[in-house]
């Protein structure tokens, strides 16, 4: 999508489509809305009259061929109550203008805005009509689905002294959206094309075009660092594990930020098959590590003044004669040894090497991320993320951040309870600990793992697929987190 920004009257704007953004109101209520009302012989008024646009929070309607107007379509774009708005509403919006414009097959937009938070509203709206309009069509094999597409979005405000303001906001959009959307690209990625060695050289190509560093441990290089755990999890797949290691410095002689995302290629179950029913949506297990390898991008692309780590640990979990056993007794490189009471309980397995892993950087503060338990759907639903940690200044840096940015978490405890559960008799801890409280279970199975550093554990089970679509978000992989991080790590505080 061609991005610009320019400065116009809203009547001068000579585009396919061009967008105003109301408040919600019973009759027009703006000298420009006023405007466009008489130009369009009382069409406005009309509208508002009958119900059909009143400005609520999601509601649009377009009008075509306005008098004296040099756009070929009006869209008006309802905020909603003025008290109610903020940055993500403008998201949200432009989310939805988005997809009206796939729907009417409308190539170029322009959106106009006239306000004075003209930086994160043109970000905003760039981001929420990138993502709203992200489509995967990797394996169409016909032209006409990748040719509808919007292939021009601008950004239009009145006054001069706004367009600096406006195109930084829209640079800052175009990477954050980018690097959501290749997220999306890499869950949407089937298990034959994407599986762990692939994967690493996805992420060292990545790493060489934003121009920070690579190393990837293969299965030898594993087995040396002693990751049992990671190597126990892939050594039922002829495809073997991988461990990428990804350092980007934005500020020499500072500690990083370690991140760390699950990478199960595929997930199985291993011997504890899962279901059949849906296991096609395993191919998304991978999505923590998607999620920290285009964070770190992303930053990368940026300039972000700060050194962050991103860890990828890389399996593919799969069911054969060499694979893994429930009753197995494994070791850890931190030393612990693990009684494997579930093979589907994998991905807690490979963090905890990396976990124990990010050590070796001396980190400020470690964060995971990860598709961890399907209990989490019983806490959140679809709605938001669950998440644990052991510093309370990062803990609120998170909420602050996700409450910023639209994309929500929730804090929750971290009990003795919970670490009670994951006792083995055989071994220094198991891997699964039952039913009651398995998404705080499997934190605290994560906790064992960590050091004295602040550490946040966010898991995104059901965060990763969007079920319906929403106005940025289509049905599918959702990219769920990058933004969150990512904004996190521009504000960072140390914890």
């Amino acid at each position: 999508m061609k991005l610009s920004c320019t400065v116009s009257k809203f009547l001068d704007i000579a585009d396919n489509a061009v967008v105003l953004f109301c408040h919600k109101s019973s009759v027009p209520n703006s000298d420009l809305l006023e405007q466009i009302d008489i130009l369009s012989g009382g069409a406005v008024a009309e509208m508002y009259e009958s119900g059909e646009f009143n400005g609520a929070d999601g509601s649009a309607v377009m009008i075509r061929r306005v008098p004296e107007t040099a756009a070929g379509r009006i869209v008006l774009a309802g905020l909603g109550e003025s008290k109610n708005i903020n940055f993500d509403t403008y998201r949200r919006a432009a989310g939805h203008i988005g997809k009206m414009m796939l729907k009417h097959k409308v190539k170029s937009v322009t959106m106009y805005y006239d306000g004075t938070d003209t930086n994160p509203i043109a970000q905003a709206l760039v981001e929420g009509c990138i993502l709203g309009t992200y489509r995967f069509l990797d394996y169409k094999t016909g032209d006409k689905d990748k040719n509808d597409g919007v292939d021009s979005l601008t950004i239009a405000v009145p006054q001069g002294g706004k367009l600096k303001q406006a195109q930084t906001g829209l640079d800052r959009a175009d990477i954050v959206a980018w690097a959501v959307n290749m997220c999306r690209d890499l869950t949407f990625l089937p298990g034959n094309t994407l599986y762990p060695e692939s994967y690493a050289k996805r992420a060292e190509k990545l790493a060489k075009e934003c121009g920070f560093k690579c190393t990837i441990l293969g299965p030898s290089e594993i087995k040396k660092e002693k990751m049992d755990a990671l190597y126990s999890v892939g050594k039922g797949s002829d495809r073997p594990p991988r461990f990428v290691i990804l350092e980007y410095n934005g500020k020499p002689k500072s500690k990083p930020v370690v991140l760390v995302g699950k990478g199960v290629t595929f997930d199985s179950g291993g011997i504890s098959l899962k279901p059949g029913l849906n296991m096609q949506e395993m191919i998304g297990d991978m999505m923590g590590s998607a999620v920290v390898l285009s964070v770190i991008c992303a930053a990368a692309r940026l300039g972000v003044k700060m050194n962050i780590v991103a860890l990828m640990p890389l399996a593919e979990n799969m069911p054969s004669g060499g694979a893994s056993k429930p009753g197995d007794i494994i070791n850890s490189r931190a030393g612990h040894t693990i009684e494997i009471i579930n093979t589907d309980a994998e991905g807690r397995l490979i963090l905890a090497d990396a976990l124990d892993y990010a050590d070796t950087f001396d980190p400020q503060a470690v964060i995971d991320i990860a598709t961890l338990t399907g209990a989490s759907l019983y806490i959140l639903g679809y709605a938001g993320a669950p998440f644990v940690g052991t510093s309370q200044n990062l803990n609120n840096n998170l909420r602050a951040v996700s409450e910023t940015i639209g994309e929500k978490v929730w804090e929750l405890p971290l009990w003795s309870e919970y670490s009670d559960l994951m006792k083995s008799s055989v071994a220094d801890i198991k891997n699964s600990g039952g039913r009651p409280a398995g998404t705080l279970s499997a934190a605290a199975f994560l906790k064992k793992f960590t050091k004295d550093w602040p550490w946040a554990h966010i898991d995104i089970a059901y965060c990763d697929i969007e079920p319906s679509g929403k106005p940025y978000t289509p049905k599918g992989a959702t990219g769920y987190g990058v933004r969150l991080l990512l904004e996190l790590l521009q504000r960072w505080k140390r914890p």
